[in-house]
């Protein structure tokens, strides 16, 4: 289960409304040793484009670099699809590269209501885990 801040997930979704028509994407650290994402990342979309994602190898060496100084790990990689339900397709199975990572797409096709859900992925294997949004106040 992915437990996580609603001012993250309001970010998050920001996110994917400014970026589209595009795909947005970004990443949600924490502490190494955690499941709790923390500090919230958006990251550009090398490709600029409505139906594909790819982080800027610079910007991701350069975002992972700062996690590792931080003693931080990605908690939580997100990314947007703009015509299509949240679920990843199988290019994004097989770039999941981060097996402990919660995999969050957001879905904007609707300009009113966002779907956003979640997955693991590991080693191709695409498995749904519920979402649990909590206030800031909670633990």
């Amino acid at each position: 289960m992915l437990v996580i801040r609603r001012d993250l997930v309001d970010a998050m979704v920001a996110h994917a409304r400014r970026d589209h028509p595009d795909e947005a994407c970004g990443v949600i650290a924490g502490p190494v040793g955690t499941d709790r994402p923390e500090r919230f990342i958006p990251m550009e979309n090398a490709e600029r484009s409505p139906t594909f994602y790819r982080f800027d190898a610079a910007e991701q060496l350069k975002v992972w670099r700062e996690m590792d100084s931080n003693d931080e790990v990605p908690v939580v990689i997100y990314h947007s699809h703009t015509a299509t339900e949240a679920y990843p397709s199988r290019t994004d199975v097989s770039f999941a590269g981060e097996p402990d990572a919660h995999y969050v797409l957001v879905s904007t096709r609707d300009p009113d209501v966002h779907e956003l859900r979640s997955y693991r992925i590991v080693e191709g294997v695409v498995t749904e885990e519920p979402v649990k949004i909590i206030e800031i106040s909670e633990d």
